[in-house]
């Protein structure tokens, strides 16, 4: 951002607030910032890498649950008789004759077991894996992928309407602007008005009321022109928080015109062109599918058998407080599983099963994307046809208002020409001002007006018409 930011604009401290700087603004530099530092976007690319990861790792599903645990347990009775009783028995087997209990104490002595604190003593591990597979899955991974997908036409939606709101308040601001600078023009006028009918009252070429009258003139539009300039910086400051930036650290100057690329094209080749391009349909076509996935895993976990896979080892020793133990094998009791179940869920293909009735609401939710989809396809359409006669009309009113502001001006120029002669009272060259500030504003708003409807007609149709 440092080092290319924007072509000509110089953000030196900008971050950190150091100082208050010009920062001058064309069009594309306005939405280039934007879709770099607006916090919305910034969120949202938030979003769409968690649908990332999500959709990336989604076979993870596939990956077995392995546990390892450990355990140190110490009972209240002693384990030394246990131990006694194995001791003598193996003995006697091992040497294929009877040896009485009397000489079990002996035995476990000589094996190293004693009745002390380490008979309390128990140690066990365990170690565990299992792992659950189902047909459904493969339609699972399948819609956390299409998950994904839809989350990109969120972001780009997301995207395209920062980008319209840009532009349009980019474009509102330059009328905001140039009405401003129509008022201040106005209210200059009206001062030189003020100084020149005190000098002519001076002179006595000119009743005392006429004097008043330039001056109260000139009084009552000093308001109203700084009204406009407190609204023009509020909204600049609107302008700052949208595209990201520090609002009130930098005084925004907005390079461009008002001048619309006129578009001569039917509302008919326009759907037949981009109709298909809309991001609504693209989000609609991704959710149905998404249901359509969930749907059929959901069928086959009714229709299909889940296979469930576990294995486990459970090695345990007593005695365990003798550390010394720990490294002898034989010291070790182990014990352990390997179990294959297959297992059919028959709750699920009742009719009334919670499985079921997700099922008949899937489809229903379907149903209903589809009849969405529908109006969004016929609302485009009224859309589309909305948007071009605004366009048309819009045209046609720009060159009846340039017309007319050509006539204004040089009505206006007449009137102060004789105005200053003496010849024109001041209320006729107030009405000729007047006439002629509301057709060059009236020329801007409906320029204005043009860009907005061909703003909104691109994002309907999620493509660029004007060049």
């Amino acid at each position: 951002m440092k080092k290319k930011l924007l072509g000509t604009i110089c953000f030196v401290f900008l971050a950190c607030g150091a100082f208050s700087e010009t920062i001058s603004l064309t069009l594309d530099q306005a939405v280039e910032y934007a879709l770099k530092n607006n916090r919305t976007l910034k969120s949202n690319d938030i979003d769409l890498a968690i649908k990332e990861r999500a959709a990336k790792y989604s076979w993870n599903v596939l990956l077995p649950t392995v546990q390892v645990t450990g355990t140190m347990s110490r009972s209240q009775e002693s384990n030394y008789s246990t131990i006694k009783n194995s001791v003598g028995q193996g003995a006697s087997f091992a040497m294929g004759s009877f040896i009485p209990m009397s000489m079990y104490d002996k035995l476990a002595e000589d094996a190293g077991f004693e009745d002390n604190e380490n008979a309390h003593w128990t140690a066990v591990g365990g170690i565990s894996a299992s792992l659950n597979l189902s047909l459904a899955m493969i339609y699972s991974i399948r819609a956390t992928k299409a998950d994904y997908e839809a989350g990109k036409i969120t972001w780009e939606q997301s995207q395209t309407e920062t980008v319209a709101n840009i532009k349009k308040l980019f474009y509102g601001l330059l009328l905001a602007q140039e009405s401003l600078k129509i008022d201040k023009a106005s209210l200059e006028n009206k001062r030189q008005r003020m100084v020149q009918a005190e000098t002519n009252y001076k002179n006595g070429a000119i009743p005392e009321l006429s004097l008043l009258q330039t001056q109260v003139d000139y009084q009552n539009t000093k308001p109203t022109v700084e009204t406009s300039e407190r609204t023009l910086r509020q909204q600049m400051d609107t302008f700052a928080f949208l595209l990201g930036m520090p609002v009130g650290e930098s005084d925004i100057v907005l390079e461009g015109s008002i001048e619309p690329t006129y578009l001569n094209v039917t509302s008919n080749q326009l759907i037949d062109d981009f109709g298909t391009n809309s991001l609504n349909l693209k989000s609609l076509d991704e959710n149905l599918n998404i249901l359509d996935l969930n749907l059929k895993a959901l069928n086959l976990s009714a229709w299909t058998p889940a296979l469930a896979l576990s294995w486990n080892t459970q090695p345990s020793m007593i005695y365990a407080w003798d550390f010394s133990r720990w490294s002898e094998e034989d010291n070790w009791n182990k014990s352990g599983a390997l179990s294959i179940t297959l297992a059919f869920n028959l709750t699920n293909l009742l009719p009334w099963s919670s499985n079921r009735q997700q099922a008949k609401d899937l489809e229903a939710n379907i149903e209903k994307l589809k009849l969405s989809r529908e109006m969004v396809l016929e609302n485009q359409k009224v859309e589309v046809r909305k948007a071009v006669d605004t366009l048309n009309q819009a045209k046609e009113q720009i060159e009846a208002m340039g017309r007319n502001v050509t006539l204004a001006q040089k009505a206006y120029d007449v009137t102060y020409r004789s105005y200053r002669n003496g010849m024109t009272e001041l209320l006729d060259l107030r009405d000729a001002e007047t006439s002629l500030n509301q057709a060059k504003l009236g020329l801007l708003n409906q320029k204005f007006q043009y860009i907005s409807a061909m703003l909104d007609l691109e994002k309907t149709l999620n493509t660029t018409l004007s060049k």
